[in-house]
């Protein structure tokens, strides 16, 4: 199939899926995971994988991480500092410990079931401790409970679980070297990520401020938006040389610009770019679905869609609980959260990509 067809049916197959969740009263994210299962290698096999999809995919992740870092300014951090570093900081801690410790424990006494070492563990973890910003924020403004007590305590989660993953996708690469070099790995990768963050932060913004109102002044729409996309992806490939990834560097252009007047103006402009790209990478996620593995191991897949779910219902409740709310708030605050997250295929990809998870877990 050549490139104008294919990219002509996965225009096709995300349409038809997005209007199909619209019409169910669905997030579109299910539409488009559902349209990659149907055209993938593993049911019609209308489409493969091509590394030029999954190129453009992981551009998606570029720009998903750059309207987070959007949403980064320092006094928002300041004023949700109790729930983000609080009820935020306790639930992905104790979602790392308790599942990693609970993943080698099982692994030790049923080899058979469950067999994995450390580093797989904490790569399924870190996976496990992410809830999906894109439709919790949606579900929560469009039910106008974003100041309500429950709303504060699962944005200030979820803003943590989003800061949590800029040094988790360092972490990552890292946990694949070899023992004797893996502390020096995670060692160099922190020292990197620190430096070029602080580098990039501490004289960042006066140069963005500058630059943008410079570019601004032009008074060109298309000017404008091909800087927004040159800055992203400029950042992203300067993070990549550093030896860390593309998404942290968008994330620092993302908070870089946030700080800025020209934050509201560059949110509209990037928009379509960041939700066709992200599409893009859920349907690329959804072909990666093997349905033989599905049939043949169906109490295994049963066990890891209803225990995280059930689990962090469970953690975050009780936690809500000891960090001062009520019954009510403290369920409905754990309900919102105990879905899994969009970064937690981008976390369990990169795991795969550094042969962490065996294909047939993933």
């Amino acid at each position: 199939m050549g490139a104008l067809e294919l990219t002509l049916l996965y225009l096709l197959a995300a349409v038809l899926g997005v209007v199909g969740c619209r019409m169910l009263k669905l997030p579109p994210m299910l539409g488009y995971l559902a349209v990659g299962v149907v055209i993938g290698p593993n049911a019609l096999a209308l489409a493969q994988n091509s590394e030029g999809v999954k190129h453009l995919a992981e551009f998606g992740v570029v720009f998903l991480m750059f309207v987070i870092g959007l949403e980064f300014n320092l006094p928002k951090l300041r004023s949700m500092r109790k729930h983000v570093f609080g009820l935020g900081l306790l639930q992905v801690v104790l979602t790392l410990v308790v599942v990693t410790i609970g993943s080698l424990l099982l692994a030790s006494m049923a080899p058979s079931l469950w067999k994995m070492e450390w580093q797989t563990a904490l790569a399924l973890s870190s996976a496990m401790a992410m809830s999906s910003t894109a439709i919790v924020v949606k579900l929560v403004a469009d039910r106008l409970e974003l100041e309500s007590e429950h709303g504060k305590r699962v944005m200030g989660v979820l803003l943590f679980q989003d800061l949590a993953v800029v040094p988790l996708i360092v972490m990552i690469p890292a946990l694949s070297a070899p023992a004797e070099e893996m502390f020096t790995a995670l060692l160099l990768a922190g020292a990197k990520a620190v430096v070029l963050i602080t580098l990039l932060l501490s004289g960042g913004q006066r140069v963005m401020r500058w630059w943008l109102t410079l570019v601004a002044r032009r008074k060109s729409e298309e000017l404008f938006v091909l800087n927004l996309l040159l800055v992203t992806l400029g950042l992203a490939w300067i993070t990549e040389l550093a030896g860390l990834s593309l998404a942290l560097g968008a994330f620092i252009a993302g908070m870089l610009i946030s700080e800025t007047e020209y934050k509201h103006q560059v949110e509209l402009d990037i928009r379509p770019f960041h939700d066709v790209l992200l599409g893009l990478f859920f349907i690329t996620i959804g072909m990666m679905l093997d349905w033989h593995i599905v049939v043949e191991r169906w109490p295994l897949v049963l066990v890891l869609t209803l225990l995280p779910v059930v689990f962090k219902l469970v953690l975050v409740t009780v936690l809500a609980k000891l960090t001062g709310a009520t019954n009510g708030v403290a369920l409905r605050t754990g309900l919102y959260l105990a879905q899994a997250g969009e970064f937690g295929f981008v976390l369990l990809t990169l795991a795969s990509q550094n042969a962490l998870i065996p294909p047939e877990l993933l």
